[in-house]
């Protein structure tokens, strides 16, 4: 369990330390039982904290869960940016790109599961999180980046819409982790075991780096 004392030499004040202790605390409790079914008075009990803090960060509830979405996502595009793939050839910074996404669900299931249940609610907090769109745009600036040296250098085919290419392979390995109980026990097959989860990795990456690549010569 994570408690303020937990958190020491950080940069963050005393107040960002609070309320990231809140949102780690939130995020596992959205996990567990999505927005409905988390409680306030236990969110603020696993963070150590009063509820009080709580309702002053975040306003409410629901103001804390789109906090969470919005941290959960600023996350991965900090990680995403630390791939520095400008500096790799085209091809090799797609396999990069493709390998994060998955291994990113893969250490979090967390957000795997706050995401299934966000889109239960329709996305709504997602929009009334404001920023949410600018804050996913450099993959896709990233993305299209990529796309545009891999059809200078000749490996990858013109004409790819960048969102496309990263719903393809992104929806992949979300459909993988999402639906895994139900996946493992239609086909009779335990799909997340070390080698089954290897084993799927390295399709996804191969299925959509074909998927990319120049079909000339």
């Amino acid at each position: 369990m994570t408690r303020a004392s937990d958190i020491s030499e950080s940069p963050l004040s005393a107040a960002d330390k609070s309320r990231q202790i809140l949102l780690n605390a939130a995020r596992r409790a959205f996990a567990d039982k999505g927005l409905t079914g988390a409680r306030v008075d236990e969110i603020a009990r696993g963070a150590g904290l009063n509820k009080q803090m709580l309702y002053h960060y975040f306003g409410n509830k629901e103001g804390l869960y789109t906090a969470v979405l919005a941290d959960v996502y600023a996350q991965i595009r900090r990680r995403e940016q630390q791939l520095d793939l400008s500096r790799l050839p085209a091809e090799e910074a797609m396999r990069r790109l493709i390998e994060f996404s998955f291994d990113f669900l893969s250490e979090n299931p967390d957000f795997v599961r706050i995401l299934s249940d966000e889109n239960v609610h329709g996305g709504a907090h997602l929009t009334q999180g404001g920023n949410v769109g600018a804050m996913n745009r450099p993959v896709l600036d990233l993305l299209g980046e990529t796309l545009e040296r891999g059809v200078a250098d000749g490996v990858f085919r013109r004409g790819l819409d960048p969102l496309h290419v990263y719903l393809s392979f992104a929806g992949m390995a979300f459909f993988y982790f999402s639906n895994n109980h139900t996946l493992s026990r239609a086909f009779d097959r335990d799909l997340m075991t070390a080698s089954a989860v290897a084993e799927r990795r390295a399709h996804i990456v191969d299925f959509a780096l074909n998927a990319v690549r120049s079909r000339e010569g």
